[in-house]
């Protein structure tokens, strides 16, 4: 099953994100994951990340996003996990 994972960074992150992003890389390149990446502010700036996974359950992704270097270095004020039906894209 699919699930997004979004996630905006926090105000005062600073370089957090720079200083995590090859771990992170590395997490996510463990798993199925359909497609992703950061997101961007207006100036075209990373403030935050989606991800689509492929996992057996939410609890299984809950626990993937739990995880992933970024959470664990605090890098992001909030975050979800939702289920997620691929119409379009990717298959």
């Amino acid at each position: 099953m699919y699930f997004a994972i979004h996630a905006l960074d926090r105000a005062d992150a600073g370089g957090l994100r720079a200083e995590t992003r090859s771990s992170h890389r590395e997490y996510v390149n463990g798993f199925d994951v359909i497609f992703g990446g950061p997101l961007l502010d207006e100036d075209g700036s990373m403030c935050g990340s989606l991800l689509v996974v492929d996992l057996p359950s939410i609890e299984a992704a809950r626990e993937f996003a739990d995880g992933d270097p970024y959470v664990v270095a605090g890098l992001f004020a909030r975050s979800s996990v939702t289920g997620f039906d691929l119409l379009v894209g990717p298959t």
